[in-house]
């Protein structure tokens, strides 16, 4: 964070892959040489816990907050490691390589995972590195696995409707289900294996190529989930394990009845008198996949949002204060240097930034938010910008530069970019045009999507927030990293001191 330099925010799932969906094989592999090429620090990836199509396959909405997403499993590699026939994969069906079908690719995803694991089940002895993976990881992953496969007895159901003594977590009963279930409990913990094996290898060969791995942290957690089923007692629930209170936003200029998340909220005076366990093992957790952390919803953290459960909008909700001082020096006490970034977009009040400030902690700055009405005093255009942040284009949540302009920044807003470029600049060139300001800017990080370094329009949008479908779908094509496109990224990078 004290050195100048830039990266690219990609998630996995959008590389080029025949199998339906991005994921941990070849293509990761390639993508970390093409940043080696041109002299790229950085890779930010949105969370790799599992999706559901259920909550419309958004890495923010997931049934673990330790899980890694099996669909990101490559089947090449289950191939070398003697799981797979190349058979197996018949591929006779061709994937869109332009979208994710989800339905598609998870069906054949779970079918040659399932392949694997009836040969991995068949072994007398199982592997001394799976073991080691199932006690290492016990921790977190005993409850997620006996999770998932209580979803699947219990037909989908929401785990505070299931039986009482299993919605309780009654000892004798588990350990009953633990016993009748463990075949399932194997096959959940292998996928989890498999994952990681995959995610630690790519993690080393990025790495050793100079490649910093960034990655990203939920504050909130789903209530249908592993997480708060195990841990019900750091989450405001009544006596039934219902939330009581839920998270979201109040209404502001974007949303006159804010936004309801619906996310369970934190006991955080439960949380304190634990020490902040639950958060130390999630960091920690984290830290082993990734260099470099930010974290969703910062704010959240000094002071959140909390409706009570029964509500249908954030109105009438109310501010609660978090023990953040005392939440923060425990986390920096066990975790010198902590590499945290903070995501602090929207409305931030002086004590959050008071927070940031003391403990070290860098915040964005996004480019398509600079060029509004009174922009020479705004946060996000450059002259204004600051060492100690990350300076973006855009992020998932925001149009493509060129979609922006094309299809949502007025005539008014575009002006003011002329002005400020002192020419006037065409849609195809005014991606590149952001993305040099980024590389001028005195902050000593940048990250580009690279939906901008391909000057790509509206269609290869990533997400549009308080939308369910559509999302999360965009790919990248075998051939769309151009030398041309490579070639001019690397001048840029070095011409502005990145490199």
């Amino acid at each position: 964070m004290k050195v100048r330099s830039s990266g690219i925010l990609l998630h996995v799932t959008s590389l080029p892959s025949p199998y339906g969906v991005g994921d941990l094989g070849p293509s990761s592999y390639e993508f970390v040489d093409f940043l080696g090429r041109t002299d790229q620090s950085i890779w930010q990836l949105l969370p790799l816990n599992p999706t559901d199509m259920a909550h419309a396959n958004s890495p923010y909405s997931s049934n673990s907050a330790y899980a890694g997403n099996p669909l990101l499993i490559n089947p090449e590699f289950l191939i070398e490691d003697g799981l797979l026939k190349k058979k197996d994969l018949n591929l006779s069906e061709q994937f869109d390589g332009n979208r994710i079908d989800y339905h598609k690719t998870t069906e054949f995803k779970n079918r040659i995972l399932n392949i694997a694991f009836n040969k991995f089940h068949s072994k007398n002895r199982k592997p001394v590195e799976y073991e080691q993976f199932c006690s290492e990881e016990a921790y977190w992953l005993d409850d997620f696995a006996l999770f998932v496969a209580l979803k699947q007895k219990f037909n989908g159901r929401v785990w505070s409707d299931w039986p009482w003594e299993i919605r309780d977590r009654e000892k004798n009963s588990i350990e009953t289900l633990r016993n009748e279930l463990q075949d399932e409990l194997i096959r959940q913990k292998f996928y989890q294996y498999l994952f990681f094996k995959q995610w630690n290898a790519l993690k080393l060969y990025a790495n050793n190529n100079n490649v910093t791995l960034f990655g990203d942290i939920p504050i909130y957690v789903n209530y249908d989930s592993a997480d708060v089923w195990s841990n019900p007692e750091i989450f405001k629930l009544n006596g039934e394990k219902k939330p009581v209170a839920v998270a979201g936003v109040p209404p502001d200029l974007f949303s006159s009845t804010g936004q309801l998340w619906g996310n369970p909220v934190f006991n955080w005076e439960r949380l304190k008198e634990t020490g902040f366990h639950w958060w130390l093992q999630r960091i920690r957790h984290n830290l082993k996949q990734f260099n470099l952390l930010r974290i969703d919803h910062f704010r959240g953290l000094v002071a959140y949002w909390e409706v009570g459960a029964q509500e249908r909008t954030a109105v009438n909700g109310r501010w609660v204060d978090v023990p953040v001082t005392e939440f923060l020096n425990t986390i920096s006490k066990s975790f010198p240097s902590l590499p945290l970034v903070a995501e602090d977009l929207g409305v931030i009040t002086p004590d959050v930034r008071e927070t940031m400030n003391k403990y070290s902690i860098p915040g964005m700055k996004v480019l398509l938010f600079a060029f509004f009405d009174g922009m020479e005093k705004g946060p996000y255009i450059p002259h204004n910008h600051v060492k100690d942040c990350i300076v973006y284009t855009g992020t998932h949540d925001n149009n493509t530069v060129r979609g922006w302009f094309e299809q949502e920044a007025s005539q008014a807003d575009q002006q003011r970019i002329f002005d400020y470029l002192g020419r006037t600049v065409s849609a195809d060139e005014v991606s590149w045009e952001f993305i040099r300001m980024a590389m001028m800017s005195i902050a000593n990080v940048i990250i580009i999507p690279l939906q901008d370094i391909l000057a790509l329009g509206t269609g290869a949008r990533m997400n549009r927030p308080a939308t369910a479908n559509g999302n999360w779908e965009w790919r990248l094509q075998q051939d769309q990293i151009t030398p041309d496109i490579e070639s001019r990224l690397k001048h840029m990078t070095h011409l502005y001191g990145r490199g």
